[in-house]
């Protein structure tokens, strides 16, 4: 036992010993695919993995290595031939299984898989993946009776879903597939039962249905529905609690660290009981704990050792309670207790250790093994030692690479866990940029890194600027991973830094720089402000800041974004509110941030009522007064002012404006604007000048009249600030070199005395500058240069108190001259017959003499043997350096000429030689003419000249006609082959009367050219007469005269013409377009009077017009109705006599009432055959319409029986025959009531007498006449 005691003792030695060493040395990300590497996986399944059985199945499996490695699987123990199985494929470059099961089932793949990486340098496994198809199965069709229980009593409804994979999730719903109200009384247990505590009247129903959703397939099945009566016929007594579940005092449950652990009590009573939790041996873990379900679930989340021990759930009620205690037992799956075991990369004879650490409950068992096999099958390593959970490497050596595998394992599950050891010698690098900047604020630390990579680890020093010392000692603090430290920062501490990484291999040297900031603070802080609601305040921030870092000032109201109001006027180092509200109160705080460091100040703000005011009168303000110039400097001065009064309207800002006395006297300018609430601004300016200022105040009314000027403010001269801007260099000459500049102006010059030293040298080695002063002008002329040569450029101002600063080198070119060569190797490829491409060497450079603008292209049609220059067809030109370019729009069959130029800045250049080139023929031009020289009543000659552009040799023509009819549709195409030497042909077998169109193409052996159109009519038949038009005819309406004719023509403009018969000379014929119509109907003709009306056919303007013969309308004379009807005798006698039957009328009806006799209806009949008598109805003295038919139809206008139908022959006009449609109503005793009125015009010419029609006060009379 002693010598195991020791043995053990001397190993943990060892492993802390080693365990710096074993951390320290890490392959960087950058240098993984640079040096060998054994595998390390990167990317696996699950190792539980539920797959969905419809879609492929996808197996991860990624790893990583140098070389790259290589992958192979294993199934239930055995190898898997993934080649053999052709439903299996593998990723490229990856271990990654894909299975299709459009051909086999998914079931057929379930089992355990793993897989393996290995490359050279050592092998990695994966986890046991155990594949499992998700399931979802339906439940078992089942016939559930009715349950009939008494109000009061408890009562469990079983759910019992189908076991799925991964278990459902259960809910309950009704047949509206909304959720079922759950309680205190009604809830549902973990297992998805619903439980009630006790039943009430309202719980019956007949749709309570259990729902199971299986979230991996997202389906959802549903149990039968079941039927709940609860019955009132005796009462239950109250009861105190009983569990329901879980049944007797006690119970156990186990639960694996880490899980979630779920325990509930459900009870029963009357009244319902409610649930409380208490843990007997301890507190309950407030922050993981939650209780559900009405306090009858306690859930723990991350179940840890400690949640183990009893808990007790109470049940309680008016009449008593319950106790259950539940004895919690956390069991453990193997975990890590620092972490898997890290990757050692060792140097030859280093040492190391793995160190594979876990826990579990049961206490695990630890296995190794090496590239996938067993330690102990391993072959021997003399190096390595294994003490239960490490393994032990001492004096390395190369070829010692492998993969090590750590497999943890208890009842509850497993760890697998891959680690390398890699071998190698590398010379030390240092990772951190070079020459890396570290900025920090004085008297904060600093941390300044220098990573480093090599094997041995290197060794890292530093040192400061001289390399004096290394610093190792304070202030300096140094890390092991190479790190420096600086706990207190100071401006002593920046400099540049040198790291030195160092093994047996080699050294390696980084520098970085540190900068030592000035802290930001606030030296000016904002004040507590009360001011007055409507006025204006404002709140200061002077801060200061290190000069090289870019501060940024934001202000808060109350900790939050100022609001978004354009009276809240942020500048600079101030904060302004105008027109103040109460909203404005608060608590506002001025944050002055730079990349480093903040500062930050607060104050309050209050509003108080503002004291009553006159009506306001609103001007633009007073000047400002008191200008005074403070803080004088040579190029500054402080310019500071009294505001004017506002007149009731705050000052927005202000506007500074300067006058030079010295260069531009008389005239103001604008030089700056500060917000209204400031009365001092910084003024920048420039040397030699002579300034007065003055000041203008704005408000929302206006801009104030200016201030007095101030007293003038004179600065110094100096030598320049700036060098005259757009310096060019060009040539107008061959031989000279034109320098040009923008001149400074006046205000610019800084002194007296401006004028420019010019300076030029060629752009070559070893070559001297030239100088010459010039005077204030803007050019200088160097001549004598050669031709086209760069050179470099300067221009520097100068003044009387110095030079200005150093200028900018430009650059240019001495004058350009024409090129004095040609491009050579000039030939032309021939594309097609209107396309050539055109190719030559280009120029040397030095032969351009000029800037290279392009080349041009000049070619022309060979007419003859020589040439004339001015017959150049085209000229095309290509910019920039090109050697080819394309020759478009060329004629076919055509001999040209061609040669090719360069050309610069000054003109072309020689040309080529001229070369040549023919194109292909290509399709011909139209046909020169087209004419038709013989018409008859069945043919037609044709005849044509060729093609003026021939573009080859003519082989033929083709020649396509087709008839047109009236409507200018085309009938079917007759084609006809010509030889080349035809130009006229003659067409037998026409039709007479006949329009044609003619298509001609000429043709080569390229193919047909465009074709030339001709339309032409035959001769009309001599049977028929010569005018197109017949059965001319006229009828004269009350709308105007009808115009109707035949027309068998092929024109298409018709027109139908008319003028007053025997007129004058001068007066034209009236037109109307009729095209395509049979018919016309002139409108407008005057009565009494005769018209001349004939219709004209208008075919091209090369034919003549076909005209109808002439017809006569007479139109008749319409009577005068200018004589007023209200004066005429007669009118007014009818009037009288009409008011006279209406009053006899009415007479008669009162007496009839009085009477309350009838008159026999056959008497009436009798008496009266004219069939538009209407009676009189002897009760309400209204008019009826009687029928010969026996039917006894009901009389229009009277009432319909009572049960509201109306009987009717086809001899009855519709309802919708009155007013506006059948939209009829009934009266209470069921009479309709509709709308009438009179009849149609159409009605009464159609139905003449017979016509039926509504009552009316004409009829009444008409009737009344009759009947008296």
């Amino acid at each position: 036992m002693m010598m195991e005691w020791r043995r053990r003792m001397d190993a943990a030695l060892l492993v802390l010993l080693l365990g710096h060493l074993a951390a320290a040395l890490e392959v960087p990300l950058d240098l993984r695919e640079e040096l060998p590497q054994p595998p390390t996986i990167t990317h696996q399944s699950p190792k539980d993995y539920i797959i969905d059985p419809r879609e492929n199945i996808i197996i991860h499996c990624d790893a990583k290595g140098k070389p790259h490695p290589s992958f192979s699987w294993t199934r239930n123990g055995t190898h898997f031939d993934t080649e053999q199985d052709s439903n299996v494929s593998m990723r490229p470059h990856s271990g990654t299984l894909i299975v299709d099961i459009s051909r086999e089932k998914a079931e057929h793949y379930e089992g355990i898989y793993q897989c393996t990486a290995r490359n050279k340098h050592g092998t990695a496994v994966s986890n046991n993946i155990v594949v499992r198809q998700s399931r979802s199965p339906l439940w078992s069709k089942e016939k559930i009776k009715p349950i009939v229980v008494q109000e009061g009593v408890s009562l469990v409804l079983p759910c019992q879903p189908p076991a799925g994979l991964p278990p459902p999730i259960i809910f309950w719903m009704d047949n509206n597939f909304q959720r079922l109200p759950q309680s205190r009384r009604v809830s549902q247990s973990l297992n998805g039962d619903l439980y009630f505590s006790n039943v009430l009247r309202e719980d019956s129903r007949n749709d309570y249905i259990c729902y199971a959703r299986f979230p991996h397939t997202q389906t959802i099945q549903q149990k039968q529905p079941i039927v709940v009566k609860v019955l009132n016929q005796a009462p239950v007594d109250d009861r105190r609690p009983t569990f329901l579940i879980p049944t007797g005092t006690s119970s156990s449950k186990t639960v694996l660290r880490g899980h979630t652990l779920e325990m509930e009590c459900i009870a029963e009573g009357l009244p319902t009981p409610e649930i409380a939790w208490t843990k007997m041996s301890g507190d309950l873990p407030a922050n993981r704990i939650s209780f559900l379900h009405y306090n009858k679930t306690l859930r723990i989340v991350n179940v840890s050792e400690s949640d183990a021990g009893d808990y007790r759930c109470t049940a309680k009620n008016q009449l008593g309670s319950v106790h259950h205690t539940i004895h919690v037992s956390v069991k453990a799956a193997p975990y890590w207790i620092s972490g898997p075991p890290r990757n050692l990369v060792l140097a030859p004879g280093e040492n190391g250790v793995l160190t594979c650490r876990a826990s579990g409950t049961p206490k695990p068992s630890i296995t190794w093994a090496m590239n996938g096999i067993p330690i102990e099958n391993s072959p021997k390593d003399l190096s390595r030692k294994v003490e239960d959970d490490t393994v032990i490497f001492t004096d390395v050596q190369t070829g010692s690479s492998a993969v090590y595998q750590c497999n943890i394992s208890n009842d509850y599950g497993y760890l697998l866990s891959n680690a390398f050891v890699n071998v190698l010698s590398e010379p030390p690098r240092v990772l951190t940029p070079a020459n890396k900047v570290y900025q920090v604020i004085r008297n904060h630390h600093v941390l300044m890194d220098c990573s480093s990579f090599g094997s041995p680890i290197p060794k890292i020093t530093w040192f400061k600027d001289s390399r004096s010392s290394t610093l190792d000692g304070d202030p300096y603090i140094l890390h092991d991973n190479g790190t420096l430290e600086i706990h207190v920062a100071q401006a002593r501490n920046s400099g540049k830094y040198t790291c030195v990484a160092r093994n047996q291999l080699g050294i390696y040297e980084n520098h970085v720089y540190l900068e030592v900031k000035e802290p930001t603070r606030i030296l000016k802080q904002p004040e507590y402000k009360v001011v007055q609601r409507g006025r204006a305040v404002v709140f200061e921030c002077k801060v200061k800041h290190d000069p090289s870092l870019i501060p940024t000032m934001t202000w808060l109201k109350d900790d939050g974004e100022l609001p978004d109001d354009e009276r809240l006027i942020v500048d600079s180092d101030s904060l302004a509110i105008t027109d103040v509200t109460e909203n404005d109160a608060g608590v506002y705080t001025c944050i002055m941030n730079t990349t480093l460091d903040h500062d930050s100040a607060s104050a309050e703000l209050t509003v108080v009522e503002a004291t009553p005011t006159p009506a306001v009168v609103y001007e633009r303000p007073d000047p400002p007064t008191d200008l005074e110039l403070t803080d004088q400097k040579k190029r500054s001065v402080q310019l500071t002012w009294t505001p004017g009064d506002e007149h009731n309207s705050p000052i927005q800002k202000f506007l500074i404006q300067y006058e030079d006395l010295l260069h531009h006297r008389g005239h103001w300018h604008n030089l700056t604007e500060v917000p209204g609430t400031k009365t001092t601004a910084h003024l920048k300016l420039s040397p030699y000048a002579h300034y007065i200022f003055r000041v203008l105040a704005l408000n929302a009314v206006g801009l104030s009249q200016s201030s007095f000027p101030s007293r003038v403010y004179r600065t110094d001269p100096a030598a320049p600030d700036q060098n005259p801007t757009g310096v060019h260099g060009y040539g107008t000459e061959h031989n000279n070199l034109v320098i040009s500049w923008k001149p400074l102006s006046g205000h610019q010059s800084n002194g007296p005395g401006l004028h420019y030293r010019v300076m030029w040298r060629e752009k070559m080695a070893g070559s001297d500058w030239n100088t010459v002063t010039v005077a204030n002008t803007s050019k200088f002329v160097v001549s004598g240069t050669p031709t086209f040569v760069p050179y470099e450029l300067k221009v520097q101002a100068v003044n009387d108190y110095g030079d200005g600063p150093e200028p900018a080198v430009a650059h240019g070119f001495s004058g350009e001259d024409l090129p004095i060569a040609a491009p050579e190797n000039v030939q032309a490829v021939v594309l097609n017959s209107t396309l050539a491409e055109v190719h030559w060497d280009p120029v040397p450079s030095h032969l351009i003499r000029g800037h290279l603008k392009g080349y041009k292209v000049y070619y022309w049609r060979e007419h003859g043997h020589k040439h004339s220059p001015d017959h150049v067809e085209g000229i095309l030109s290509f910019s920039g350096n090109h050697t080819h370019g394309m020759l478009p729009g060329l004629h076919p069959f055509t001999l040209y000429a061609f040669n090719v130029r360069v050309y610069n800045g000054k003109g072309d250049g020689p040309p080529s030689p001229p070369q040549q080139f023919n194109t292909p023929e290509g399709v011909p031009g139209q046909p020169t003419s087209f004419v038709v020289t013989d018409s008859s009543l069945d043919s037609l000659t044709l005849e044509w000249s060729p093609p003026h552009d021939r573009n080859g040799h003519i082989t033929g023509y083709t020649l396509k006609y087709q008839p047109v009819n009236n409507s200018n549709e085309l009938g079917p195409v007759e084609e006809l082959a010509l030889a080349a030497n035809e130009t006229s042909v003659t067409l037998p077998n026409l039709k007479y009367s006949t329009r044609y169109k003619f298509y001609l193409n000429a043709k080569t052996v390229t193919g047909a050219g465009p074709a030339i159109s001709q339309e032409v009519d035959t001769i009309m038949d001599e049977a028929r007469p010569v005018s197109p038009f017949g059965n001319l005819s006229s009828s004269v309406g009350e709308e105007g005269a009808l115009i109707s004719w035949e027309y068998w023509g092929p024109e298409k403009n018709i027109y139908v013409e008319y003028i007053v018969e025997n007129s004058e000379g001068e007066e034209e014929w009236q037109k109307e377009f009729v095209n395509g119509s049979q018919n016309v109907m002139l409108k407008g003709l005057k009565g009494g009077l005769s018209y001349r009306v004939r219709l004209v056919a208008k075919g091209h303007h090369d034919q003549p017009l076909h005209c109808s013969k002439e017809l006569v309308v007479k139109v008749p004379a319409v009577a005068s109705r200018q004589v007023d009807i209200a004066t005429q005798g007669w009118f007014i006698g009818l009037m009288c006599a009409i008011a006279l039957l209406i009053l006899i009328l009415l007479i008669i009806c009162f007496i009839q009432r009085n009477k309350g006799g009838k008159y026999p209806v056959k008497e009436k009949e009798d008496a009266h055959t004219d069939p538009e008598f209407q009676p009189m109805k002897d009760d309400d003295c209204t008019f009826g319409e009687y029928s010969d038919n026996e039917d006894h139809k009901p009389l229009k206008g009277s009432r319909t029986p009572s049960n509201g139908t109306v009987k009717r022959d086809d001899s009855d006009l519709s309802l919708a025959d009155y007013g506006e449609g059948g939209d009829g109503q009934f009266n209470e005793d069921g009479s309709f009531i509709g709308q009438y009125s009179g009849k149609s015009a159409s009605r009464d010419t159609a139905e003449g007498h017979e016509s039926s029609e509504a009552p009316s006060p004409i009829n009444a009379m008409n009737s009344l006449n009759s009947f008296v």
